[in-house]
């Protein structure tokens, strides 16, 4: 069946992410009447937007057939992919991290750091996470009745986490939350670097420009580290060596690079669209206060609903027929994570917050091989956070129009205005 080219436009407008009510209509659109179906939006190659919860899961389940390395595994135009190229010497990648990379590599560098994510190897700093939760939490209370919980708390809150957990002094982590922002929201004139609309070319070279300053940052990080290793992650990384060599220089930058952004930002994005949630729903906001058991309800309940990271794409290395689409060699695939996350087939009553829905076993950290190595911290965290917070918030409601951001990767609210009360 034909796309109408409007729904082509909508799924990559980063505007529509912010708003989410025209791309939810979209994909609601693309699911019932061409869930694997191939677009080109203006300004982009064609590529298959995979709307689905069962054919994500069928892609992502054989990276053999739909690698990460082929092409860009991130949403970008035509434009802004040659220029990509152009300045990567023919890569369409600009910084090489476990998201950009096959097997065998993808698991000979996951293995460096795989142990402090897991649970076990998360334990020995959770006392330490508290001791920050706490202190967000007498933050907001120093408020008074009026806060901006995502700018206020959870912004910062997951920042100083992933930070100690890397290594970076905590006199860095403005300019970390500021260059991860750039980032992400290169298509958002309140972030970008640029402070206005930008082009397609400018955005590649505005996010040329800040992975080149973390380079610079983490360069001397690792020069430190190598002379007086720590018990921290840049030790790992500053140290580390894949199949007996060391670390080349650009893998090892990006891994700093990955851990430094998507380590607090997709957790920022899911706490404030948690605490958002329950302001729009008291019932449910009552259900969770009177019962701290249905905590990790809420946790798993917000994850699938803000899908922080709205899309990654894939590239077939071969002709595959998948979901009755002939899909051929060089193919561009958009794993459609929000639209998965409101799968009718497998969500009943997919746009309602419910914090007792069960099973949730929502997407939003991917599937397969390239699972999302921070799943555990992020939800330790955050149940850390909301422990704490839960008890002493004994009211809230929105005090404004919350905001998201306006991106098509990476994007949740960049304001929640609240009035509460907390004793």
């Amino acid at each position: 069946m034909n796309v109408p080219q409007s729904t082509a436009d909508v799924i990559v407008d980063p505007k529509a992410y912010a708003d989410r009510d025209p791309v939810d209509e979209a994909f609601a659109w693309l699911r019932r009447n061409a869930p694997f179906a191939q677009v080109q939006p203006k300004d982009y190659d064609p590529f298959w937007a995979v709307t689905r919860y069962a054919d994500i899961q069928e892609v992502e389940r054989q990276p053999e057939i739909f690698g990460n390395g082929g092409r860009s595994v991130i949403l970008t135009t035509t434009e802004a992919d040659r220029k990509v190229r152009e300045l990567m010497n023919g890569s369409p990648h600009l910084v090489r991290t476990l998201v950009q990379m096959d097997a065998p590599d993808h698991m000979a560098y996951r293995r460096l750091t795989q142990g402090a994510f897991l649970p076990q190897g998360l334990k020995r700093i959770e006392s330490r996470v508290r001791e920050i939760a706490r202190e967000a939490v007498e933050k907001m209370a120093s408020f008074g009745e009026h806060c901006d919980f995502a700018r206020d708390v959870s912004f910062l809150y997951p920042l100083r986490v992933i930070m100690e957990l890397l290594g970076v002094p905590q006199s860095d982590e403005a300019y970390m939350l500021k260059l991860t922002q750039e980032l992400f929201g290169g298509a958002d004139p309140d972030l970008n670097r640029s402070g206005a609309e930008v082009d397609k070319i400018k955005a590649v070279e505005n996010r040329h420009a800040i992975f080149t300053e973390l380079e610079g940052y983490f360069s001397q990080l690792t020069e430190d580290r190598r002379r007086c290793p720590r018990d921290d992650v840049a030790t790992i990384i500053a140290n580390g060596e894949v199949n007996g060599c060391p670390m080349g220089h650009k893998e090892a930058m990006s891994y700093y690079t990955i851990v430094a952004t998507a380590g607090h930002d997709t957790t920022s994005n899911t706490l404030a669209g948690g605490l958002w949630a329950l302001a729009d729903n008291p019932d449910q906001y009552a259900k969770l206060k009177g019962n701290p058991a249905l905590i990790p309800g809420h946790i798993d309940e917000s994850i699938r609903w803000e899908s922080p990271i709205k899309h990654f794409m894939r590239c077939a290395t071969r002709d595959v027929e998948i979901a009755g689409a002939q899909v051929k060699a060089g193919d561009w695939l958009m794993m459609c994570y929000q639209s998965a996350n409101r799968d009718e087939a497998v969500f009943d009553d997919p746009f309602r917050y419910n914090i007792e829905r069960s099973p949730n076993r929502h997407l939003a950290f991917g599937y397969g091989p390239h699972l999302c190595l921070g799943q555990h911290l992020g939800r330790m965290e955050m149940r850390i956070l909301w422990e704490e917070l839960l008890p002493r918030l004994d009211h809230v409601e929105l005090d404004g129009q919350p905001v998201r951001f306006k991106a098509n990767f990476v994007c949740g609210p960049k304001s929640v205005p609240i009035r509460f009360k907390m004793h």
